[in-house]
């Protein structure tokens, strides 16, 4: 069986997208103990930056051409059974690369090639309704929707569950999670409490350290502190909703 794929996306960016990706990666590679691979198709490669590597190739929309095989991008990372496929500045084509392919599949049919190696595959996608958007609501068993507790992100919450219930055939199950939660403040407070279930990830410096240490919070955070506490309480509801994936496959 392939790897159980969990995509990372928001309409808009800055809303710490990228870093609740490599903490998710990290989890499932340490806390589930399961081979994990990171896909950054963000040409901003912050994920890819974060496990240590640079960005600085040309190949990684070559690799949704299938101009190379995507296997041999891939990079091992400081962390026990995570991989990472690093993303590169020819990502900011990948909109258009879709467009000209017009297979609607396509990233779908790399994942599953990819999984067969991995247990999970977890996605950082770029952000906005686009080519790229549709391709990865296809490929993904869960699409994790991080927001931050205002009016604004909501509103982008509600404009991609409009934009799934109109696409025809199967839903992807979409897993909103509150991210940078404030608790000091009043109106994410209000936004925690009409949501009651959602996940709340904190806002914490740590978060903010992980680009300057270029590693997942888990690996220099203590065990007990608030934002590895919130991950992993994250990972674990996350590997069950999976679980309930692949009974019904």
């Amino acid at each position: 069986m392939s790897a159980r794929t969990i995509a990372v996306y928001s309409l808009k960016g800055g809303v710490g997208k990228t870093t609740l990706a490599v903490n998710l990666a990290w989890a499932g590679a340490t806390l589930s103990a399961r081979r994990t691979l990171i896909w950054d198709l963000d040409a901003q490669a912050a994920a890819t930056w974060i496990l240590g590597h640079d960005g600085d190739g040309r190949e990684a929309e070559a690799a949704i051409r299938r101009e190379v095989d995507p296997r041999r991008l891939i990079r091992a990372t400081a962390v026990e059974r995570l991989d990472l496929l690093p993303a590169d500045t020819s990502l900011r084509g990948l909109d258009l690369a879709f467009h000209e392919l017009d297979k609607k599949r396509r990233l779908a049919r790399l994942a599953q090639e990819l999984g067969r190696d991995y247990d999970r595959l977890v996605i950082d996608c770029p952000p906005g309704l686009t080519d790229t958007s549709d391709q990865i609501m296809r490929a993904a068993d869960l699409v994790v929707v991080p927001v931050i507790p205002s009016a604004l992100s909501r509103r982008a919450l509600d404009a991609i569950s409009a934009h799934v219930a109109r696409r025809k055939g199967p839903k992807v199950m979409l897993a909103p999670v509150f991210s940078m939660v404030d608790r000091r403040r009043a109106i994410h407070r209000e936004a925690l409490a009409q949501h009651a279930g959602w996940p709340a990830i904190p806002m914490a410096s740590a978060f903010e350290a992980m680009t300057e240490r270029r590693a997942p919070l888990g690996t220099f955070a203590p065990r007990g502190s608030a934002g590895v506490e919130a991950v992993a309480a994250l990972w674990q509801r996350l590997e069950q909703a999976l679980a309930k994936v692949t009974e019904r496959a």
